[in-house]
């Protein structure tokens, strides 16, 4: 959803803006203007501190990710190799053996993605910003597809007395398929069943509808979808 010119409170407005700014959701030019306005207004500034402070315990759900030691070591040899001697700086034939290996490596650099075409991972991160024109209920999501996990994080409004919210994912014309009622509080995690997992990747739409408490007594939404949106990737 684009928010970058609806600064009205109503809407979401500035808040919800400087939510998506944090989750890293946002387009090119609207992340621009973000940053501009971040230079240029406090009170905005001030919004995108509050939501780096409320996201940061559902980032905190996730590990950080080392990186394999072999690639430490391919640096090691790249920046603390030894020098060559002295004397192969003054000779022509290693000026010319250092210009032919550059050649072959540049020959082969070119070849290689035709020979041994590179596999394209799968995204492991997915963001959906979900709300719905006329309503207040606003939430963002992230999908972990490593982890099999969504993480929800309540941006504004509230369920009615003996009711809760649902997530669901929506796949063209297909039935929605429940993904679990969403538990109260700031931030939510809701692990994700094996049948839903290659549809969410695939980049499914997110739906939270108002249910009775415990979640819809049918398998289907019962209620009003107070709110909507795609997962892309980051």
């Amino acid at each position: 959803m684009t928010l970058a010119d609806d600064n009205g409170p109503e809407g979401g407005g500035d808040d919800l803006f400087a939510a998506e700014y944090v989750l890293g959701v946002l387009a090119a030019d609207e992340r621009e203007i973000a940053s501009r306005r971040i230079d240029a207004d406090a009170a905005f500034a001030r919004l995108v501190d509050a939501w780096e402070a409320h996201l940061s315990p559902m980032a905190a759900a996730y590990p950080e990710t080392e990186p394999p030691i072999r690639v430490k070591e391919a640096l090691d040899r790249r920046l603390f190799a030894a020098e060559p001697r002295a004397g192969l700086w003054s000779s022509l034939g290693f000026w010319r053996g250092l210009a032919a290996a550059a050649i072959a490596t540049l020959a082969i650099y070119i070849a290689l993605p035709y020979v041994n075409p590179p596999v394209v991972e799968p995204q492991t991160r997915l963001v959906a910003s979900l709300a719905a024109e006329g309503s207040d209920v606003k939430y963002l999501v992230v999908y972990d597809a490593v982890r099999h996990d969504v993480g929800l994080s309540h941006v504004s409004g509230e369920r009615a007395a003996g009711k809760d919210f649902e997530l669901w994912m929506i796949e063209g014309k297909n039935a929605p398929v429940s993904m679990g009622v969403i538990p109260a509080g700031a931030t939510a995690h809701l692990a994700i069943p094996p049948a839903v997992r290659e549809k969410l990747a695939q980049g499914a739409v997110l739906a939270v509808s108002v249910e009775p408490a415990g979640g819809s007594p049918t398998g289907q939404p019962t209620g009003p979808v107070v709110a909507a949106g795609d997962l892309k990737s980051i």
